[in-house]
């Protein structure tokens, strides 16, 4: 760890009510750890693990970035709705976090700030009460005035707001592409991935856990992290919890690659949309699905794609109708994916990280954003495993914390 990254550490750690640094954890050579999800936060996890000098093995029931991964907006960020102070400072460090792996890992990411507006005057005015507070966190936003917004997307109707907030720190990334150099740089200092590969039973010697059973066969473990996003059953199953989640699906569009159109990640009301280096345009919609009764009966096994190409490419010209409002040249895109995204939303909104007080060599790594934590979750979640000593900045996350039900996006 470098002096600049120990001493961001030390900060956020003073901040979040703790004077506690953070060592990184030496290596513990021969301690098996067993990762179950191969999505961002469990590769993040993995490559975090394997360089510290754990024997890691990742497994997922069905492949890498294939299930909360793939369908997310991807939109690496630290915004007004990361509350209270110290979950938004956790946030920062972990925007911070993604360009040390950019450097690290050579990942493709679009940093072009963000622009958010609402229709509503009401929200407008209290929008502009959460850039101040941002502000005063050390969050470098601002609110824009229209010439500056305009010029800044030039393609972009915004339909009349006199200011937009701007947060210049936030960017996009492919989660997809991100979780699988995640995971060859694991793989690279040693961890072994295996798909589809099911987890069924943890067994255990003397009370603690000696390894697990899957469908493909015993795997020696001395931990489990348990990365498995929205599945509702893995907690309770294998580490002795219920975990209170309100997970909802939201789907997400991706149009084959387009001439430049945008700039940065834009938060319109209805529709947020962002534009890959290699010119794909990522479209997510905000309601979530229609309400009828039909929709209700077909997500009840979470599923995470549609029943057949009609359909989906139905639900991606819905989302793209509110698009071309603000984006007038997105019209007659073509599609190449749409997915169906169940966001890990623990009931809270904050995530859930640490040891299981009933199994307590199960680790939980369950949240909402993924994408904006992965990186300071690998660090942090490595370090706890490793070292065999928590974190205080992590106390508010535990699994055993009381749950109260907050709707914070």
């Amino acid at each position: 760890m470098d002096r600049r990254t120990l001493l961001k550490l030390m900060a956020a750690a003073t901040l979040a009510g703790t004077t506690s640094p953070i060592i990184a954890a030496k290596p513990a050579q021969g301690k098996k750890v067993l990762v179950v999800g191969a999505g961002i936060v469990g590769a993040s996890i993995a490559y975090h693990l394997a360089k510290a000098g754990a024997d890691v093995t990742i497994i997922d029931a069905k492949s890498p970035a294939s299930h909360a991964s793939q369908g997310t907006f991807a939109w690496i960020n630290a915004t007004w709705a990361k509350q209270p102070r110290a979950y938004h400072a956790f946030n920062q460090e972990s925007v911070s976090g993604w360009g040390e792996l950019q450097k690290e890992l050579g990942l493709n990411i679009r940093w072009g700030g963000s622009l958010e507006w609402f229709s509503s005057e009401a929200r407008q005015e209290k929008l502009e009460q959460q850039i101040a507070e941002q502000v005063a966190w050390g969050e470098p936003a601002k609110m824009l005035a229209a010439s500056a917004f305009e010029r800044q997307e030039p393609h972009v109707n915004f339909h009349g707001p006199s200011r937009v907030a701007f947060s210049p720190n936030d960017g996009a990334i492919d989660p997809v592409a991100a979780t699988k150099a995640l995971l060859s740089g694991a793989k690279n200092l040693g961890a072994t991935l295996k798909y589809p590969c099911k987890l069924l039973e943890l067994t255990y010697t003397g009370g603690r856990l000696s390894g697990a059973e899957t469908n493909m066969g015993t795997f020696v473990a001395d931990k489990v992290v348990l990365a498995t996003g929205a599945a509702p059953d893995t907690a309770t199953q294998f580490a002795g919890i219920d975990l209170p989640q309100r997970s909802t699906p939201g789907v997400i569009a991706i149009t084959k690659p387009m001439p430049q159109l945008l700039n940065g990640v834009i938060s319109a009301p209805g529709v947020h949309m962002h534009q890959r280096n290699d010119g794909r345009v990522v479209l997510g919609e905000q309601g979530g699905p229609p309400k009828n009764d039909a929709h209700r009966m077909r997500l009840q096994g979470r599923p995470n794609a549609f029943p057949s190409v009609a359909l989906s490419t139905e639900h991606a010209k819905r989302i793209l109708t509110v698009a071309e409002q603000f984006c007038p040249k997105l019209a007659g895109a073509e599609f190449e994916g749409v997915h169906i995204g169940w966001r890990p939303l623990p009931l809270d909104g904050h995530p859930v990280l640490g040891l299981s007080p009933e199994r307590p060599d199960v680790y939980l790594a369950v949240m909402h954003s993924g994408v904006s934590l992965a990186p300071i979750v690998g660090q942090l979640a490595a370090h706890e495993l490793m070292s065999g000593n928590t974190v205080a900045r992590l106390d508010a996350y535990r699994p055993d914390r009381h749950f109260e039900h907050v709707k914070r996006y």
